[in-house]
Protein backbone atom coordinates (compact mmCIF):
# COMPACT_ATOMS: atom_id res chain seq x y z
CA UNK A 1 0.00 0.00 0.00
CA UNK A 2 2.76 2.60 1.26
CA UNK A 3 4.34 1.41 -2.35
CA UNK A 4 1.12 2.96 -3.90
CA UNK A 5 0.77 5.48 -2.32
CA UNK A 6 4.02 6.80 -3.41
CA UNK A 7 4.00 6.10 -6.47
CA UNK A 8 0.51 8.31 -7.09
CA UNK A 9 2.42 11.19 -5.33
CA UNK A 10 5.24 11.29 -8.90
CA UNK A 11 2.57 10.76 -10.77
CA UNK A 12 1.04 13.97 -9.87
CA UNK A 13 4.11 15.51 -9.56
CA UNK A 14 5.07 14.50 -13.10
CA UNK A 15 1.56 15.57 -14.12
CA UNK A 16 2.24 19.11 -12.64
CA UNK A 17 5.41 19.25 -14.29
CA UNK A 18 3.88 18.75 -17.85
CA UNK A 19 0.99 21.10 -17.37
CA UNK A 20 3.74 23.77 -16.22
CA UNK A 21 5.85 23.07 -19.20
CA UNK A 22 2.90 23.33 -21.41
CA UNK A 23 1.69 26.56 -20.16
CA UNK A 24 5.34 28.22 -20.45
CA UNK A 25 4.68 27.71 -24.36
CA UNK A 26 2.21 30.70 -23.60
CA UNK A 27 3.35 32.39 -20.46
CA UNK A 28 6.33 32.68 -23.70
CA UNK A 29 4.13 33.98 -26.27
CA UNK A 30 3.24 36.63 -23.52
CA UNK A 31 6.94 37.64 -23.33
CA UNK A 32 6.93 38.11 -26.81
CA UNK A 33 5.05 41.06 -26.60
CA UNK A 34 7.13 43.37 -24.12
CA UNK A 35 10.62 42.13 -25.70
CA UNK A 36 12.85 40.82 -28.17
CA UNK A 37 13.83 36.98 -28.29
CA UNK A 38 17.48 37.77 -27.57
CA UNK A 39 16.58 39.37 -24.15
CA UNK A 40 14.00 36.65 -22.99
CA UNK A 41 15.83 33.88 -23.98
CA UNK A 42 18.65 35.41 -21.95
CA UNK A 43 16.54 35.88 -19.08
CA UNK A 44 14.73 32.58 -18.50
CA UNK A 45 17.66 30.11 -18.20
CA UNK A 46 19.88 32.89 -16.02
CA UNK A 47 16.65 32.87 -13.36
CA UNK A 48 16.75 28.93 -14.10
CA UNK A 49 20.31 28.76 -13.23
CA UNK A 50 19.90 30.66 -10.11
CA UNK A 51 17.03 29.20 -8.50
CA UNK A 52 18.16 25.74 -9.19
CA UNK A 53 22.20 26.31 -7.27
CA UNK A 54 20.55 25.84 -4.13
CA UNK A 55 18.13 22.88 -4.89
CA UNK A 56 21.37 21.43 -6.43
CA UNK A 57 23.17 22.16 -2.82
CA UNK A 58 20.43 20.96 -0.73
CA UNK A 59 19.90 17.24 -2.96
CA UNK A 60 24.22 16.99 -2.10
CA UNK A 61 24.65 16.29 -5.50
CA UNK A 62 27.64 14.58 -6.52
CA UNK A 63 29.96 16.82 -8.86
CA UNK A 64 32.09 13.73 -9.95
CA UNK A 65 32.28 14.31 -13.84
CA UNK A 66 34.96 12.72 -16.41
CA UNK A 67 35.84 14.66 -19.89
CA UNK A 68 33.73 13.09 -21.78
CA UNK A 69 30.81 14.05 -19.66
CA UNK A 70 31.85 17.71 -19.85
CA UNK A 71 32.14 17.96 -23.65
CA UNK A 72 28.53 16.33 -23.52
CA UNK A 73 27.29 19.22 -21.14
CA UNK A 74 29.14 22.32 -23.22
CA UNK A 75 27.36 20.49 -26.49
CA UNK A 76 23.86 20.31 -24.54
CA UNK A 77 24.23 23.88 -23.02
CA UNK A 78 25.05 25.30 -27.02
CA UNK A 79 22.59 23.28 -28.42
CA UNK A 80 20.30 24.56 -25.41
CA UNK A 81 21.22 28.25 -26.16
CA UNK A 82 20.11 28.19 -29.55
CA UNK A 83 16.35 26.06 -28.92
CA UNK A 84 15.67 28.82 -26.14
CA UNK A 85 16.09 31.23 -29.19
CA UNK A 86 13.89 29.11 -31.56
CA UNK A 87 11.88 29.20 -28.94
CA UNK A 88 10.93 32.65 -28.37
CA UNK A 89 11.61 33.62 -32.26
CA UNK A 90 9.07 31.10 -33.00
CA UNK A 91 6.52 32.54 -30.32
CA UNK A 92 6.75 36.04 -31.80
CA UNK A 93 5.49 34.55 -35.18
CA UNK A 94 3.23 31.87 -34.38
CA UNK A 95 0.78 30.36 -32.18
CA UNK A 96 1.65 29.35 -28.74
CA UNK A 97 -0.41 25.98 -28.69
CA UNK A 98 0.71 25.02 -32.12
CA UNK A 99 4.20 25.56 -31.21
CA UNK A 100 4.03 23.36 -28.04
CA UNK A 101 1.90 20.82 -29.65
CA UNK A 102 4.04 20.68 -32.84
CA UNK A 103 7.75 20.50 -30.81
CA UNK A 104 6.61 18.33 -28.45
CA UNK A 105 5.40 15.87 -30.75
CA UNK A 106 7.91 15.99 -32.96
CA UNK A 107 11.21 15.86 -30.43
CA UNK A 108 10.44 11.86 -29.76
CA UNK A 109 9.60 11.16 -33.09
CA UNK A 110 12.58 12.99 -34.66
CA UNK A 111 15.04 11.15 -31.40
CA UNK A 112 14.42 7.85 -32.93
CA UNK A 113 14.92 8.06 -36.45
CA UNK A 114 18.57 10.17 -35.31
CA UNK A 115 18.66 7.26 -32.73
CA UNK A 116 18.59 4.49 -35.09
CA UNK A 117 21.03 6.39 -38.10
CA UNK A 118 23.38 7.77 -35.93
CA UNK A 119 23.60 5.71 -33.02
CA UNK A 120 23.02 2.45 -34.60
CA UNK A 121 19.99 1.49 -32.16
CA UNK A 122 18.34 -2.06 -33.67
CA UNK A 123 13.93 -1.82 -33.76
CA UNK A 124 12.61 -4.38 -34.41
CA UNK A 125 8.91 -5.05 -36.44
CA UNK A 126 6.19 -3.62 -34.06
CA UNK A 127 8.44 -0.50 -33.53
CA UNK A 128 9.00 0.21 -37.22
CA UNK A 129 5.07 0.12 -37.34
CA UNK A 130 4.96 2.77 -34.14
CA UNK A 131 7.50 4.66 -36.51
CA UNK A 132 4.96 4.83 -39.41
CA UNK A 133 1.95 5.77 -36.85
CA UNK A 134 4.04 8.81 -35.18
CA UNK A 135 4.78 9.31 -38.93
CA UNK A 136 1.32 9.84 -40.08
CA UNK A 137 0.52 11.88 -36.67
CA UNK A 138 3.03 14.30 -37.94
CA UNK A 139 1.68 14.51 -41.30
CA UNK A 140 -1.54 15.21 -39.94
CA UNK A 141 -0.39 17.74 -37.29
CA UNK A 142 1.48 19.57 -40.08
CA UNK A 143 -1.60 19.27 -42.13
CA UNK A 144 -0.02 18.20 -45.02
CA UNK A 145 -2.90 16.37 -46.48
CA UNK A 146 -5.19 19.38 -46.35
CA UNK A 147 -2.88 21.93 -46.87
CA UNK A 148 0.32 20.37 -48.56
CA UNK A 149 3.68 22.09 -47.63
CA UNK A 150 2.13 25.56 -46.69
CA UNK A 151 3.36 24.38 -43.15
CA UNK A 152 6.77 25.56 -44.42
CA UNK A 153 6.58 29.34 -43.48
CA UNK A 154 8.33 31.48 -40.40
CA UNK A 155 5.02 30.60 -38.39
CA UNK A 156 6.16 27.02 -38.23
CA UNK A 157 9.54 26.12 -39.60
CA UNK A 158 11.21 27.94 -36.12
CA UNK A 159 9.17 25.31 -34.30
CA UNK A 160 10.43 22.91 -36.60
CA UNK A 161 14.04 24.12 -36.79
CA UNK A 162 13.51 23.83 -32.59
CA UNK A 163 12.34 20.16 -32.28
CA UNK A 164 14.97 18.79 -34.54
CA UNK A 165 17.74 20.96 -32.21
CA UNK A 166 16.12 19.68 -28.90
CA UNK A 167 16.14 16.08 -30.64
CA UNK A 168 19.91 16.53 -30.39
CA UNK A 169 19.74 17.47 -26.72
CA UNK A 170 17.71 14.66 -25.76
CA UNK A 171 19.99 12.59 -27.38
CA UNK A 172 22.97 13.65 -25.24
CA UNK A 173 21.01 13.25 -22.07
CA UNK A 174 20.99 9.86 -22.97
CA UNK A 175 24.28 9.54 -23.53
CA UNK A 176 25.14 10.86 -20.42
CA UNK A 177 22.98 9.70 -17.83
CA UNK A 178 25.36 7.02 -16.63
CA UNK A 179 28.49 9.85 -16.57
CA UNK A 180 26.77 12.43 -14.47
CA UNK A 181 24.00 13.15 -12.13
CA UNK A 182 20.69 14.41 -13.88
CA UNK A 183 20.61 17.69 -11.75
CA UNK A 184 24.17 18.47 -11.97
CA UNK A 185 24.08 17.98 -16.00
CA UNK A 186 20.77 20.04 -15.45
CA UNK A 187 22.79 22.64 -13.72
CA UNK A 188 25.66 22.81 -15.68
CA UNK A 189 23.64 23.01 -19.32
CA UNK A 190 21.62 25.95 -17.45
CA UNK A 191 24.81 28.29 -16.86
CA UNK A 192 25.70 27.44 -20.40
CA UNK A 193 22.85 28.45 -22.00
CA UNK A 194 22.18 31.44 -19.66
CA UNK A 195 26.12 33.00 -21.02
CA UNK A 196 25.33 31.75 -24.29
CA UNK A 197 22.55 33.82 -24.89
CA UNK A 198 23.82 36.90 -22.72
CA UNK A 199 26.22 37.13 -25.19
CA UNK A 200 23.39 37.69 -27.86
CA UNK A 201 20.93 39.75 -25.64
CA UNK A 202 23.81 42.16 -24.95
CA UNK A 203 22.95 44.54 -27.96
CA UNK A 204 19.48 44.49 -26.47
CA UNK A 205 20.71 46.27 -23.33
CA UNK A 206 19.04 43.06 -20.94
CA UNK A 207 20.31 44.60 -17.28
CA UNK A 208 17.99 47.82 -18.23
CA UNK A 209 15.53 46.78 -15.81
CA UNK A 210 13.77 49.77 -16.21
CA UNK A 211 12.66 49.39 -20.07
CA UNK A 212 11.04 45.64 -18.84
CA UNK A 213 7.84 46.09 -18.07
CA UNK A 214 5.96 43.70 -14.65
CA UNK A 215 4.33 41.67 -17.20
CA UNK A 216 7.48 40.24 -19.32
CA UNK A 217 8.82 39.73 -15.14
CA UNK A 218 5.97 38.07 -14.15
CA UNK A 219 6.01 35.34 -17.09
CA UNK A 220 9.91 35.60 -17.39
CA UNK A 221 9.72 34.16 -13.45
CA UNK A 222 7.26 31.85 -14.47
CA UNK A 223 8.97 30.38 -17.12
CA UNK A 224 12.37 30.37 -15.69
CA UNK A 225 11.31 28.89 -11.78
CA UNK A 226 7.99 27.30 -12.31
CA UNK A 227 8.61 25.83 -15.44
CA UNK A 228 12.49 25.83 -15.03
CA UNK A 229 13.87 25.13 -12.11
CA UNK A 230 10.64 24.01 -10.39
CA UNK A 231 9.57 21.49 -12.93
CA UNK A 232 12.61 20.08 -13.98
CA UNK A 233 13.26 18.90 -10.30
CA UNK A 234 9.65 17.54 -9.99
CA UNK A 235 10.50 15.55 -13.67
CA UNK A 236 13.93 14.06 -12.44
CA UNK A 237 12.84 13.29 -9.32
CA UNK A 238 9.38 11.66 -10.03
CA UNK A 239 11.16 10.09 -13.47
CA UNK A 240 13.69 8.08 -11.08
CA UNK A 241 10.71 6.28 -8.93
CA UNK A 242 8.07 5.88 -12.18
CA UNK A 243 10.91 4.56 -15.22
CA UNK A 244 11.83 5.79 -18.52
CA UNK A 245 9.11 3.94 -19.93
CA UNK A 246 6.12 5.68 -18.31
CA UNK A 247 8.23 9.06 -18.39
CA UNK A 248 8.39 9.45 -22.28
CA UNK A 249 4.30 8.96 -21.84
CA UNK A 250 4.03 12.03 -19.79
CA UNK A 251 5.28 14.21 -22.33
CA UNK A 252 2.02 14.15 -24.10
CA UNK A 253 0.88 16.08 -21.16
CA UNK A 254 2.40 19.29 -22.63
CA UNK A 255 0.23 19.81 -25.68
CA UNK A 256 -3.23 19.70 -23.22
CA UNK A 257 -1.40 22.19 -20.99
CA UNK A 258 -0.28 24.71 -24.14
CA UNK A 259 -3.66 24.13 -26.17
CA UNK A 260 -5.42 24.83 -23.22
CA UNK A 261 -3.71 27.99 -22.17
CA UNK A 262 -3.28 29.46 -25.44
CA UNK A 263 -6.99 29.04 -26.07
CA UNK A 264 -7.37 30.80 -22.66
CA UNK A 265 -5.04 33.73 -22.97
CA UNK A 266 -5.19 34.29 -26.99
CA UNK A 267 -8.31 32.62 -27.76
CA UNK A 268 -6.07 30.38 -30.29
CA UNK A 269 -8.79 27.75 -31.78
CA UNK A 270 -8.41 23.98 -31.03
CA UNK A 271 -8.18 22.41 -34.58
CA UNK A 272 -9.28 18.94 -35.02
CA UNK A 273 -5.99 17.95 -37.27
CA UNK A 274 -4.12 19.31 -34.10
CA UNK A 275 -6.41 16.45 -31.85
CA UNK A 276 -5.96 14.12 -33.93
CA UNK A 277 -2.39 14.08 -34.95
CA UNK A 278 -1.29 14.53 -30.90
CA UNK A 279 -3.77 11.20 -30.50
CA UNK A 280 -1.14 9.40 -33.62
CA UNK A 281 2.12 10.56 -32.25
CA UNK A 282 1.30 9.59 -28.72
CA UNK A 283 -0.12 6.06 -29.59
CA UNK A 284 3.54 5.51 -31.59
CA UNK A 285 5.36 6.57 -28.76
CA UNK A 286 3.08 3.92 -26.86
CA UNK A 287 3.91 1.32 -29.39
CA UNK A 288 7.54 2.07 -30.12
CA UNK A 289 8.48 1.62 -26.10
CA UNK A 290 6.01 -1.63 -26.21
CA UNK A 291 8.07 -4.48 -24.59
CA UNK A 292 8.01 -7.83 -25.24
CA UNK A 293 9.49 -11.44 -24.24
CA UNK A 294 10.89 -12.27 -27.60
CA UNK A 295 12.55 -9.33 -29.50
CA UNK A 296 12.84 -9.77 -33.50
CA UNK A 297 15.34 -8.01 -35.10
CA UNK A 298 15.39 -6.42 -38.53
Amino acid sequence: MRKEENKTKYIIAMFISMIFWGIAWTSGKVTMQHTVPQVAAFWRYAISFISIIPVVLYMKVSFKVDIIAIIYMILAGILSAIFNYLFFLGLSHGQAGYGGTIVTSSVPLITYFLSIILLGIKVNKIQIFGLCIGFFGALILLRIPMEGFAFLNVDSLYFLLAALVWSFVTIIAQKISSRANPMLYTLVVFGITAFINMIFALPYHPFDFVALDSVFWWNILFIGLFSGTFSMTLFFISASHLGAHKTGVFMFIVPIGAIISSWIVFDEKILLSTIIGCFFVFLSVITFNFKRKSKIKV
